[in-house]
């Protein structure tokens, strides 16, 4: 027998011991797209307790699109090892220029985060940062409806040892704390540079302010490096490094 209010209580009750469990955590990534579920991925692997926070209904950022809604993606030689390692499929177009579907990658990506046992909230947003001691300790989150609908709805904290931002473009959480704080400069995202893009936006990952660490397209719009487009080695080699900046921070 099926009954709707059993069905109810069975998502309430999953869903607050979900909330309740994330409060106080190892790791909070904010933003789910390719750098920040590759981050998942690995922080969680290693036994890490990682909260992924996404404001929209699905994760994956840009990739669904790739480019210009061909739902295809390219990747560089370095970056097949995390393929290989995902089991993701690609295709050889040159010596450099591998092609990736783009819902195999997203799709992917999300599976094995999740499974590795980051626990995701989407349709949450950030609104603020808690800062104790010059160290970033927490967020303040509330539902995206909330922020969509202009509502005046006080938010909610969540508390972690670190925080990314992988935020992308829009480098939420750093700006937050640039605002806040006046200690951290946000240079802006340049024009199209797609190899110098590519290179810097894994040389630059980083911690940028205690406990803050950034990775993705949240470096560039931080450092002020050039974009991309629609080639996403960078992205799963950025997530791979501050997974391991973060994983040596907290002494893993």
């Amino acid at each position: 027998m099926i009954d709707e209010i059993t069905i109810t209580k069975a998502i309430a009750s999953s869903f607050l011991e979900k909330f309740l469990d994330s409060l106080e955590s190892d790791v909070v990534i904010v933003g789910a797209g390719p750098s920040g579920l590759t981050a998942a991925y690995y922080l969680a692997k290693s036994g890490i307790e990682v909260v992924l926070i996404e404001k929209k209904l699905s994760l994956g950022g840009g990739i669904w699109g790739g480019g210009m809604m061909f739902n295809e993606v390219v990747v560089q030689t370095p970056a097949l090892e995390i393929l290989d390692e995902l089991g993701i499929s690609y295709r050889r177009f040159d010596e450099n220029h591998y092609v990736v579907d783009a819902i195999e990658l997203a799709g992917t990506l999300i599976y094995k985060a999740v499974k590795a046992g980051a626990k995701v909230f989407n349709l949450t947003t950030v609104e603020d940062v808690m800062i104790r001691e010059d160290r970033i300790r927490g967020l303040v989150i509330n539902w995206s409806a909330v922020e969509l609908s202009g509502l005046h709805v006080d938010p909610m904290t969540i508390s972690a040892k670190a925080v990314v931002d992988a935020t992308g473009h829009d480098a939420v959480v750093c700006r937050l704390v640039a605002k806040k704080t006046g200690r951290l400069e946000i240079r802006g995202e340049r024009y199209m540079h797609a190899e110098v893009g590519e290179s810097g936006v894994v040389e630059r990952t980083s911690e940028v302010f205690p406990g803050l660490f950034v990775t993705g397209m949240a470096v560039a719009a931080v450092y002020g490096l050039p974009r991309m487009g629609p080639i996403f080695g960078g992205m799963l080699m950025s997530g791979r490094k501050v997974a391991e900046l973060v994983a040596e921070r907290l002494k893993v």
